[in-house]
């Protein structure tokens, strides 16, 4: 095959179609919950925390020199990261716990089997007993 073939093969595959659909769609969410971070769940812990805008937090290493910016380290931006990170962690925690159970209750339910003939139950019988002995 040539490698145009090869790539094409590989691109129509359907886990890499699932996993190009699953980054958009994180990509979305990521920004819907950074938005709730933002402007939802920040504010209201700034105020609880005396008026304080994480985003205003920083250490200056080196003060503005004529054109030259001020060098700091930003731990408020770090901080607010670190929140989204969290929150997202637990938002696919959940989605992942309410499959899981939804998964395992179909799980439970035993396979509709229609009737075997005698001899076919007879060989699995057989088979189970042989697989038992190793």
């Amino acid at each position: 095959m040539s490698l145009k073939n090869d790539f094409k093969a590989f691109i129509m595959r359907g886990n890499v179609l699932d996993l190009a659909v699953a980054v958009v769609i994180g990509a979305a969410f990521g920004r819907i919950v950074t938005s709730f971070v933002n402007d939802v769940l920040m504010p209201p812990i700034g105020l609880l925390l005396g008026g304080v805008d994480f985003s205003d937090l920083v250490i200056t290493i080196q003060d503005a020199v004529g054109e030259a910016a001020a060098v700091t380290i930003n731990y408020g931006v770090f901080i607010q990261t670190l929140i989204d990170f969290l929150i997202i962690a637990f938002a696919i925690f959940m989605v992942i716990k309410a499959f899981e159970r939804t998964r395992k209750k179909e799980e439970v339910k035993p396979p509709v089997k229609a009737e075997l003939p005698a001899q076919e139950v007879l060989l699995a019988e057989i088979r189970d007993l042989l697989k038992a002995k190793k």
